[in-house]
């Protein structure tokens, strides 16, 4: 059992995207206080998750990728991957507000799976919207603002090391 803010919790639980019903992600995907984090887009429906699940799919099927849904206390809590970028592979956590100080356990996750894909360093955008995290800015080895599709983000370079 891990602990999170003072809260006893069950372990964190990833599952394929292909187990996972599409429309049980529409209330976490379309959630406002989560999407003020992302890069615009219209609200999913049923038929978008789909095509957006199976776009995943696919992305997990890449080589150096992986892409899972989160399951905390039995809740499905969002996703995370590691993807293609421009310049590499970057890490994402989208994660409903609800579930928001499990990050650091996802993030740790994600790194050991980086060094399990034999990643020699990873990406991690934080859209402006977001705070700079010193934690975050200690582990890389250059942070420096990006543009993506028209917004800025802070850029993270993190070196995979092999202790995870």
């Amino acid at each position: 059992m891990a602990i999170v803010k003072g809260r006893k919790m069950s372990e964190i639980k990833y599952l394929s995207f292909s187990d996972i019903n599409p429309d049980d992600f529409l209330v976490i995907v379309n959630e406002d206080s989560l999407r003020t984090h992302l890069i615009e887009h219209a609200y999913f429906d049923s038929s978008s998750i789909r095509e957006w699940v199976e776009d995943k799919i696919k992305v997990d099927a890449l080589p150096g990728c992986r892409i899972r849904a989160v399951y905390i206390d039995g809740s499905l809590a969002g996703w995370c991957g590691i993807q293609p970028d421009d310049s590499g592979f970057e890490l994402a956590i989208v994660i409903s507000k609800n579930f928001w100080g499990y990050g650091i356990n996802i993030f740790k996750s994600l790194m050991i799976w980086a060094a399990e894909l034999g990643h020699e360093e990873v990406l991690f955008h934080l859209l402006e919207s977001r705070r700079e995290y010193s934690a975050l800015k200690k582990m890389a080895d250059k942070v420096q603002k990006t543009e993506l599709l028209g917004r800025v983000f802070t850029t993270y370079f993190i070196s995979v090391r092999r202790q995870y």
